[in-house]
């Protein structure tokens, strides 16, 4: 795989970056000890720490302090028709732990139903992380709010190393997905598993004629850093497009600093922020994948990975790209990813 020619005009800005505005002295990088080293010195019951050094051990990321995750809760946001239909052998749960297991995923994140269908035959396989809350979007008209499906309970009772849960940060519904998510947290704790958050922004305001700050590392940050104060053992959440949300909705706090010392215009940069506010990498940083849209897919899937890499982030989450494709095609593209983190050329910047 040429990485330069998948980058085109970019390769030079993403390679050779050096980044100096918050430089990798300090933070916490992944690592092949990280569950010894750094996740060992939380709070987190000897269970936790199994079920976590599982995760880290298991694919063809295992044991290098990077993530691979398989996710597929797409059915119920974006419906199962809109998410299954472009490669309809994927409405079979079993099939899509196949693809977790033939790509050399760390994981298989979705719904309790697809994991429950088939727990018996695969739990032993592949890890299973349950996404315990979703938003369903059936409602009419739609409304934008994470409701819990499921309990940390049955998730356990499954065989999942691990929980994973949404928060619409600045939302009209944030403060109770809050409560909900961190008592769902606390249990998922007390039964052993990891906890995984999608912290994702969501609120009409942040979104300006000129440009979407959803997608703002200054936002997406403070979204991050209320995450793991909730207990939050990993963190996914989308890569940063822009910066400066904060002074354009003009609402809440921030710092000059932010933008005239401690991030730039680079990808890189503002990815780190990301990672800055998960504790300086404490707590590791997974981006998502992204939309599906055909073509460029794979050269959108490797830009993302180098930026999350190079930045001092623990791996992606990558999901439609995959499944919205036969399984040989969708795993060569999981493996293209995962031969991001693997690459010893690639490194942290």
């Amino acid at each position: 795989m040429d990485i330069s020619a998948l980058l085109g005009d970019e390769a030079s800005a993403l390679l050779e970056h050096k980044a100096t505005a918050f430089p990798k002295e300090g933070l916490t990088l992944p690592s092949p000890t990280y569950v010894g080293d750094t996740f060992a010195l939380t709070d987190r019951t000897p269970t936790v720490l199994r079920n976590m050094g599982t995760l880290f051990g298991h694919g063809r990321l295992g044991g290098t302090g990077y993530l691979s995750i398989l996710p597929v809760d797409q059915g119920i946001e974006h419906s199962a028709a809109a998410s299954f239909a472009p490669n309809p052998e994927y409405f079979d749960p079993a099939r899509l732990c196949d693809l977790a297991i033939e790509s050399g995923c760390s994981a298989i994140a979705s719904t309790y139903g697809t994991l429950a269908s088939v727990a018996r035959r695969y739990v032993h396989r592949i890890p299973m992380i349950v996404k315990i809350n979703h938003n369903d979007l059936f409602r009419y008209p739609n409304t934008y709010d994470q409701r819990m499906f499921v309990s940390a309970r049955r998730a356990a009772d499954l065989g999942a190393i691990g929980i994973g849960a949404t928060i619409y940060f600045g939302s009209e519904n944030s403060a109770r997905q809050i409560e909900e998510v961190s008592a769902a947290f606390e249990e998922a704790h007390r039964l052993g598993m990891v906890t995984i958050l999608w912290c994702y922004t969501r609120n009409d305001a942040f979104k300006s004629t000129e440009k979407d700050y959803h997608v703002a590392a200054d936002l997406t940050g403070q979204a991050n850093h209320l995450g793991v104060t909730i207990g939050a053992d990993i963190i996914k959440q989308k890569q940063p497009e822009n910066n400066g949300g904060y002074n354009a909705i003009k609402f809440g706090k921030t710092n000059p600093k932010v933008y005239s010392e401690l991030t730039t215009d680079n990808p890189i940069d503002l990815t780190r922020w990301q990672v800055v506010n998960c504790y300086a990498g404490r707590i590791g940083l997974i981006n998502s994948g992204g939309e599906a849209k055909g073509s460029d897919d794979l050269a959108s899937a490797v830009r993302t990975a180098v930026i999350n890499k190079r930045a001092g982030g623990m791996g992606l989450i990558l999901g439609r790209k995959a499944f919205q494709r036969p399984m040989a095609e969708g795993a060569a593209l999981v493996n293209a990813v995962q031969d991001v983190f693997l690459d010893s050329s690639i490194t942290i910047a």
